[in-house]
């Protein structure tokens, strides 16, 4: 267990006020109780606490003629929400919501709403009362079980649907974090059997999380489906309750993500599948999210392990069973490790948040710094003010100054920019009359500062992990403190307060610039906090590298730090957030929707990376050569179909798509045009893979496309000159850039759209 007399659990406004060690989970139980289990002396124990649920409201009159019991308790100060109403169970207090949506006429959602219900039974809980999972937990403490399946799918079709008679669940691995496996073997037991296996030894293994790599989105649906066609309960709860779920979503910087929120009564799910996306999302080092990718990239990937192409599922399940089990086997393993390396800041962050586990990973980080005042508020019996309403955020400056190859380039990053800024300047949002939001900010700095130190003393590595995993948390939150000002929903927010942070961070990134190019640097690109640039003549090695960025720190205004963070001995600078960094090692960073693309086939993708790797090393002059190979290689049939097909997943149903058809809402489509054509039953959520067929450039892509299933090596029949072209098009594309000699001046500068915390601003 790890100590909580460490000096950061001391703070109560991150920490919470309740000092109560061991806490797992929390559920809500009979309404009016909430269920506790702890991990107590190493087992596991429950215990249930009273539970009176609340609500917040404008004026006190809103539950007049509400005949239930309640308690009215005033808030002091100016905040719109002036009323804490107290019920004695959960019904009375859907109740009371119920009540107050039909006094106001607003819906409980609207911004504009005069009460505030918050529909999560253990969130309330522990906003009320400062209690916080894992206080005095080390994440090694943890029970966590890794589930993965294996299933077959039908003849004719290149994806599973749980929905189809023809498909099943060949195996079931399960791992956890004690070294205790085990794998269901589909050809030993029907599906009805492994499925009641599979919940009997989740039940004696007792896991406080279970986790999974696309777990939410493949295998707890396929498991759910298939089990109620067989008429089985997956009785996975702590009490025996059954798996339940329910359609969600949520955004991961850009993109939203679609899937089924599961939850076990008593446990928490954790998607690893999740958790690279969050990952990736500051490092943009990842190529793929799969998890034998994944894997590999952390260097977790056994060298013994068993690797099988989809493809050869069925015939591997048929004629070496075992082969397909230790398959299974190895995807749980490396579920646990990834999880391992990836989780630990979530342990923390659930140590800290009024979350449970599973919230805190799927909740955006501006959603979380709302509740740490939320419930400070409350604590201190403090009126919450309602969110402001305002205009997008105006964001910080991003420009490309050059074009082309650079040698011997430098990243400088200003150290926490927008926080940075908000302390130097005093901008924090007007509505924090208690003055919570700048403390907590400059507490985290300093608790950040104080463990990275002693992770770097460590006795031992589970104390490293879990310092280090402080000092991340601590610096994710510091980095959401600007986003959350323009958090459309956050009690606190402040639009304007928003502006003057990005209005201060233009004007220093464009002093930095000025700066720069004074000292005779060569400046290529700026991305809101840092830049990069070729150094000036009379910098010549790496200490004089380090004596100009130490000359610029000194006129930088107080509380604004800058550091190196980055040497490449070559870059190709492409447009605007769109370039490739070679670095000292020889890897190879390719940023930028531009030049990563997944609407890229494979081939593509692949020969741009070589393209660029010869261009950074020196080697430009074989760059041709490379595009003859790829020309050649289409000529003789050389490459593979799975690096030029195309996956897509059908969103609609095909009858829907016909109808868009005739009444001309829509184009003719490959993958709907091949579904329509296999005559088997294709659903919403099928991906079809396909590639081009025929001859010449002028071919129709939805009449000339074939299943990627029916290429046939021995008689392959793509249409070589398509992508032939392809590979000619991408060429031209860069030619001007690769064939001209160093940098030339571009002038392309823009303010970006506000920062996406998590989606949430």
């Amino acid at each position: 267990m790890t100590s909580p007399a460490l000096p950061f659990y001391d703070n109560a406004l991150l920490f919470g006020h309740d000092r109560t060690t061991g806490l797992l989970a929390f559920e809500l139980e009979a309404g009016d109780r909430i269920q506790i289990f702890s991990r107590q002396g190493g087992r596991t124990v429950s215990a249930s606490e009273p539970f009176t649920p609340f609500l917040l409201l404008a004026e006190p009159d809103l539950l007049k003629g509400f005949k239930s019991e309640r308690e009215l308790i005033p808030l002091d100060g100016p905040g719109h929400y002036r009323w804490l109403a107290r019920f004695p169970s959960w019904t009375l207090a859907i109740r009371g919501r119920d009540h107050c949506q039909k006094t106001s006429g607003k819906n409980p959602s609207a911004p504009d709403a005069p009460f505030r219900f918050f529909n999560d039974a253990g969130h309330q809980f522990l906003l009320t009362t400062g209690k916080t999972s894992f206080f005095g937990l080390a994440f090694g403490d943890l029970r966590r079980l890794a589930l993965d399946i294996e299933v077959l799918t039908g003849e004719g079709f290149e994806f599973p649907n749980a929905q189809r008679d023809s498909d099943r669940i060949i195996a079931i691995a399960l791992a956890d974090s004690t070294g205790w496996e085990e794998v269901i073997s589909g050809r030993a037991r029907s599906e009805p059997e492994m499925l009641e296996l599979c919940s009997r030894l989740i039940r004696e293994r007792d896991p406080d999380v279970i986790e999974g790599h696309n777990i939410f989105r493949f295998d707890l649906e396929y498991l759910e489906a298939r089990a109620t066609r067989s008429g089985v309960v997956l009785g996975w709860g702590r009490d025996g309750s059954p798996l339940r779920g329910h359609p969600s979503r949520m955004q991961v910087a850009e993109r939203a993500i679609s899937y089924h929120r599961y939850q076990v009564w008593g446990r928490h799910i954790v998607d690893t599948w999740i958790l690279v996306q969050h990952y990736d999302v500051a490092a943009r080092d990842l190529e793929s999210y799969g998890l034998k990718d994944v894997a590999r990239h952390f260097g977790v990937a056994a060298p013994e392990r068993t690797y099988l192409a989809p493809e050869e599922i069925p015939r591997v399940f048929r004629e070496d069973p075992e082969r397909l089990m230790a398959y299974a086997r190895d995807d749980v393993r490396e579920t646990l490790a990834v999880s391992a390396i990836l989780s630990p800041s979530y342990f923390v962050q659930a140590q800290i948040f009024p979350f449970d586990y599973q919230g805190v990973v799927l909740k955006g980080n501006a959603t979380k710094i709302d509740a740490l005042l939320l419930r400070e508020h409350l604590h201190r019996r403090r009126a919450i003010p309602a969110p402001s309403a305002g205009s997008a955020v105006a964001g910080g400056y991003t420009a490309v100054f050059c074009q082309g190859v650079a040698r011997r380039v430098l990243h400088v990053d200003v150290t926490s920019l927008y926080p940075s800024l908000m302390l130097s300047f005093g901008i924090f949002p007007a509505k924090d009359e208690m003055g919570i939001f700048p403390l907590l900010l400059r507490d985290l700095r300093e608790l950040r500062v104080s463990a990275k130190g002693l992770a770097r003393q460590a006795a031992s590595e589970e104390e490293r992990i879990h310092l280090t995993a402080l000092q991340q948390t601590f610096k994710i939150l510091i980095n959401s403190f600007y986003g959350y000002l323009g958090f459309s929903v956050g009690h606190w927010n402040d639009f304007e307060a928003a502006n003057r942070v990005t209005a201060e961070g233009r004007k220093l990134i464009k002093t930095l610039v000025e700066w720069f190019r004074g000292r005779g640097a060569t400046v290529i690109e700026i991305d809101t906090d840092g830049l990069y640039f070729v150094p000036p003549p009379d910098t010549a090695d790496e200490a004089g590298e380090e004596r100009l960025v130490s000359e610029l720190s000194e006129v930088l205004p107080p509380g604004i730090s800058l550091e190196l963070d980055g040497r490449y001995p070559a870059m190709f600078s492409y447009k605007m957030k769109n370039y490739v960094l070679l670095d000292g090692s020889g890897k190879l960073t390719i940023k930028g929707s531009g030049l990563r693309s997944r609407g890229l086939e494979l081939f593509q993708r692949i020969f741009m990376e070589e393209m660029f790797r010869l261009l950074l090393t020196g080697r430009r002059e074989e760059i041709p050569r490379l595009v003859q190979r790829y020309v050649d290689d289409f000529a003789a049939h050389r490459i593979p179909v799975r690096q030029f097909m195309k996956t897509e997943t059908l969103q609609d149903s095909l009858e829907t798509y016909r109808e868009k058809l005739r009444a001309k809402r829509r184009n003719p489509s490959a993958p709907y045009e091949l579904a329509l054509q296999s005559e088997r039953p294709y659903q919403p959520g099928d991906q079809v893979s396909y590639y081009v067929t025929g001859q010449g450039l002028k071919v129709k892509v939805n009449e000339a496309a074939r299943l990627a299933s029916q290429w046939d090596p021995a008689a392959p029949d793509e249409n070589v000159e398509y992508y032939q072209a392809k590979v000619r098009e991408l060429w031209e594309k860069f030619r001007p850039l690769v064939e001209q000699e160093g940098l030339v001046p571009v002038q392309e500068e823009a303010e970006d759209a506000q920062l996406t915390i998590d989606g949430e601003t």
